[in-house]
């Protein structure tokens, strides 16, 4: 059963990938991630409201969403905003990159939450952690040749540092996720992560794209923005239920869900007809393979 749900969840990780590139295509990068956040915000409401008004709802403990101290509300708050800068960055390079450049550079967010667990938790590596890392950050390198053929130079193109920085952001995040996940109801900081991120890119909307509206690409509305946030939900719904079964195994889970960059780097090549397919395809196997090989060594 938790290996269906990997799979769910992978399926979701990969859609959401498409749907943030179809609904940002000439559409304003602020707005959509808004609308997105409220979309996900709003799938949770109904059950946080049932979790408060249902009697015995509680025994439905993957969907119960309990009360948190004032203390864990400003430790959700605080993965907002982590959570939130890392989307920002995302959705702009996404916006001006092609997706199978933006997808294997998302892929290495393994290796960099690896090198966070050795600085933050002390962790060790060993033989097949060590030769993994390595294998990764070589690959790596390869794609940033393999980018400076399609004029995307890695070195000074500030969306290629705009993706660098969302992944090495979204590293702190899954850092601070073993954290709270560690102490707290999983669910509970699930759903209200999802409430908060809605006032403050409520915020940011207001300061940073409101006023210069005009000056900046226009919004559309498009059907695909809500489903980012929702499917979203979905994906990591999945992912933490099916780490509540006792002989789940998390380094299966997270290969799984790293594996999705496959789903969004085979939509570069069918629906957005991207450059250098196959020889960025076979750098994607050998980042892959370095994850795959740290993996097996947790």
């Amino acid at each position: 059963m938790w290996i269906l749900l990997g799979i769910i969840s992978l399926l979701a990780l990969g859609v959401y990938d498409i749907l943030k590139k179809v609904s940002l295509y000439n559409n304003a990068v602020l707005p959509v991630l808004f609308f997105s956040t409220l979309a996900s915000a709003l799938f949770f409401f109904p059950t946080w409201i049932m979790s408060y008004t249902v009697e015995g709802f509680d025994q439905y403990e993957n969907f119960y969403i309990p009360a948190v101290s004032f203390k864990v509300h400003l430790l959700i708050i605080l993965k907002a905003l982590i959570v939130i800068s890392s989307w920002i960055l995302s959705f702009l390079a996404l916006k001006n990159l092609p997706i199978s450049i933006v997808s294997p550079i998302r892929s290495t967010g393994p290796v960099w939450t690896l090198i966070g667990a050795i600085l933050i938790y002390g962790e060790t590596l060993n033989t097949w952690q060590w030769v993994g890392m390595v294998v990764a950050l070589i690959f790596f390198y390869l794609f940033s040749i393999a980018g400076n053929k399609e004029g995307v130079d890695f070195k000074t193109n500030k969306w290629v540092w705009f993706i660098f920085l969302a992944t090495l952001i979204g590293t702190i995040s899954t850092l601070y996720d073993k954290y709270l996940i560690a102490h707290y109801n999983r669910l509970a900081i699930q759903a209200y992560f999802s409430f908060y991120q809605v006032p403050i890119m409520a915020l940011v909307l207001w300061a940073f794209w409101y006023p210069k509206r005009k000056k900046l690409t226009a919004f559309r509305w498009q059907w695909t923005i809500p489903l980012i946030g929702i499917v979203l939900v979905l994906g990591d719904f999945a992912y933490f239920y099916a780490l509540t079964f006792e002989d789940s195994l998390v380094s299966i889970l997270s290969l799984l869900r790293r594996s999705s960059v496959i789903i969004s780097f085979a939509a570069g090549a069918l629906l957005f007809k991207e450059k250098n397919i196959l020889h960025k395809g076979l750098i994607l196997l050998g980042i892959i393979a370095g994850i795959l090989l740290i993996m097996m060594g947790s």
